[in-house]
């Protein structure tokens, strides 16, 4: 599993979770699961910059 933190300026501090099945996106009870695949388009939309 591999664990980035992506704490801003604010007192939020939320994370990001990929394990070979999925990732998590979020903090304590406010979180988001992509499956693998999901996670992949997601990661292609930013890198191409469409978000």
């Amino acid at each position: 599993m591999k664990i980035v933190n992506l704490c801003g300026s604010d007192s939020c501090c939320p994370v990001v979770k990929i394990t070979d099945e999925q990732v998590e996106i979020g903090e304590e009870d406010n979180t988001c699961v992509l499956k693998k695949d999901e996670w992949e388009v997601l990661k292609k939309k930013i890198l191409d910059k469409e978000i």
